[in-house]
């Protein structure tokens, strides 16, 4: 008897499995799987080549997509940046709030506005912090923020001060376009450095940035900032839908002249009904609780208008 009862059991039990399986096919809980779910991916979810220009420039000088490992190099930048959707949204949001100023400085500058996008291939348009030491924005070693007027003291790190970097930054890549004869080396060299770049140019017997055998970083870096001027002059050709009201605007502030030390910046906040997460949030430069002032010196504080 019990052998009979076993026998029901399994025939019950293959039957119950060939009805479960076959299910699979149509629906479980409400949700449809098998060959349904790959036509439902697909019709919600389709992965494509990102488009890109016939003609592609950066600063008004061509990109030679015509070379195949030029084109592959561009291809790879936009891919990595179109389909890393949550940090693509950050940066489009970030530049309603930073470029107004970035691009001013630029135009003030005689500096090319594509150069607002190295910002964001260096940082992010945050106040970084390379493994290197780089900081800031523009992220500059402590040597060259130094060498190119921006303070660096336990209490200062101009560095984080996104108008004086910036103008610093215009500096630097004028003098690079002045000894490499174009931008695209130029910003070739903001990464590299200038005698870096400089070297190879010599060594390699070439004179583009395009034709020279880098290292990966330097490889790279050019494409990242041609694929966020692609992506982000136009988001909505790569599937970017932000609207107008979504985009960090500009913090609105009023400057204050310091011309004596602060021995504590979180009473100085207080007297100018703020605190002092807002006074270090709008002026991110002061690295310290207080502000040591020498005679004949002045800073110029941000706090909320």
């Amino acid at each position: 008897m019990k052998k009979y009862i076993k026998i029901i059991i399994a025939v019950i039990g293959v039957f119950g499995a060939v009805i479960l399986f076959s299910s699979l096919d149509t629906k479980v809980e409400g949700q449809i799987v098998g060959d349904q779910a790959v036509v439902a991916f697909n019709d919600a979810y389709r992965i494509a080549m990102p488009p890109i220009p016939d003609e592609v420039y950066f600063c008004n000088e061509i990109v030679p997509q015509d070379q195949w490992e030029v084109r592959e190099r561009l291809e790879r930048e936009m891919l990595s940046n179109t389909y890393w959707q949550s940090n693509t949204v950050l940066l489009l949001k970030r530049s309603g709030r930073y470029f107004p100023i970035i691009e001013k400085i630029l135009e003030e500058e005689g500096v090319p506005q594509d150069f607002k996008y190295l910002a964001v291939a260096e940082s992010g348009l945050t106040q970084a912090v390379s493994p290197a030491g780089a900081r800031g924005m523009w992220q500059f070693m402590k040597s060259t923020g130094s060498a190119y007027d921006l303070k660096i003291n336990g209490e200062i790190d101009e560095r984080y001060h996104i108008e004086k970097a910036t103008r610093s930054a215009c500096t630097y890549l004028k003098k690079a376009k002045d000894h490499l004869g174009s931008w695209t080396l130029a910003a070739a060299a903001y990464n590299r450095g200038l005698p870096g770049v400089k070297r190879d140019l010599a060594n390699q017997k070439v004179d583009s940035y395009y034709a020279l055998y880098l290292n990966r970083e330097t490889s790279r870096y050019v494409f990242r900032i041609l694929a966020y001027k692609l992506i982000m002059g136009n988001p909505q050709a790569y599937g970017f839908y932000i609207h107008e009201n979504e985009y960090y605007t500009p913090v609105e502030t009023k400057s204050v002249e310091v011309d004596s030390t602060i021995a504590s910046l979180a009473e100085y906040a207080q007297l100018h009904n703020t605190d002092y997460k807002t006074v270090k949030l709008l002026n991110p430069w002061l690295r310290s609780t207080r502000l040591t002032v020498k005679e004949g010196q002045t800073y110029t504080i941000q706090i909320p208008e």
